[in-house]
């Protein structure tokens, strides 16, 4: 049974990208690991490089900048870079560059894919989310954040990046026949200097709003408000993964919530309350279907 890992990331030491975190977290399982760089000129390119795996085969990629609408860019991206994986390997395992693996689950994922490794019918694996905020010390857990997604495939040439790369279909455009997997992945995403994660929201949200989108311009003084729109936070009590302790020790802000406050409208509120009583999400979308 054989893994090859890939991904795809442009502006990575611009915006902070925990990309070489993401990427070794996943090496000890892979024989290989593709990586698409797209055009840039922040060090993207050396700072993959400076990962110094033999395991790491490097792509260049320059972006359609005609793909301003619905994310569809980045499934581009992502489709280039399941491209380049070889024929001989079982599974593919997708890592976006602010996803990173806990090296408790490295164990769990291998040997589900080894269990299934023949068993056709089984397209894919489904993970469980853990989305930080704000800090590493807080994650979103309102429906708001996606629970679970597809992130290891069947690498079979006929399962391509859905929508803006969140998850995967078929050529044909049917979900994936995909197995739950006892595994978390770790979101980032949403953890970086206020001033960093406005420059970078200015520059994606141009991915999804249309060829309209204009940046604002911003000021010496302007940073991302991490309070604003939040409707629900919890501490985090878990561990990270370990390739994520020194980014954490250097972190150099702060961002303090009150987990008390929660911003619900009337349905999402009893949602809630149902999910933290009973463990299930109600009409949760799912782009998958488990067997």
């Amino acid at each position: 049974m054989k893994i090859c890992g890939f991904t795809f990331i442009r502006d990575a030491v611009k915006f902070d990208f925990p990309v070489t975190e993401s990427i070794t977290s996943l090496l000890p399982i892979v024989d290989e690991f593709i990586v698409v760089v797209g055009n840039c000129n922040d060090g993207t390119l050396q700072l993959i490089e400076s990962i110094g795996s033999p395991k790491i085969k490097v792509f260049h990629s320059v972006w359609d900048d005609t793909l301003k609408e619905g994310g569809r860019a980045l499934a581009a991206e992502t489709d280039k870079a399941l491209s380049h994986i070889p024929p001989g390997y079982d599974w593919a395992f997708y890592l976006q560059a602010d996803e990173v693996v806990h090296e408790k689950y490295l164990d769990v994922i291998v040997k589900a894919a080894s269990q299934y490794a023949n068993d056709k019918k089984v397209e894919g694996f489904v993970f469980k989310y853990v989305h930080f905020y704000g800090t590493y010390d807080y994650t979103g857990d309102s429906r708001r954040w996606y629970n679970h997604e597809i992130r290891l495939i069947r690498n079979n040439g006929n399962i391509i990046s859905y929508r803006d790369a969140q998850g995967f279909r078929t050529r044909q455009n049917k979900k994936l026949a995909v197995k739950l997997i006892n595994a978390v992945i770790y979101h980032y995403g949403w953890v970086r200097h206020p001033r960093t994660h406005l420059e970078k929201l200015g520059n994606f949200y141009g991915f999804w709003d249309g060829e309209e989108y204009i940046p604002r311009k911003l000021t010496d003084t302007d940073q991302f408000d991490y309070s604003k729109d939040v409707d629900s936070l919890t501490l985090f009590n878990g561990t990270h993964p370990a390739v994520m302790q020194k980014r954490i020790a250097e972190r150099n802000w702060e961002a303090n919530f009150d987990l008390r406050k929660k911003r619900f409208s009337a349905r999402n509120r009893l949602l809630y309350r149902i999910e933290k009583l009973t463990g299930k999400r109600l009409f949760e979308y799912r782009n998958y279907r488990i067997i």
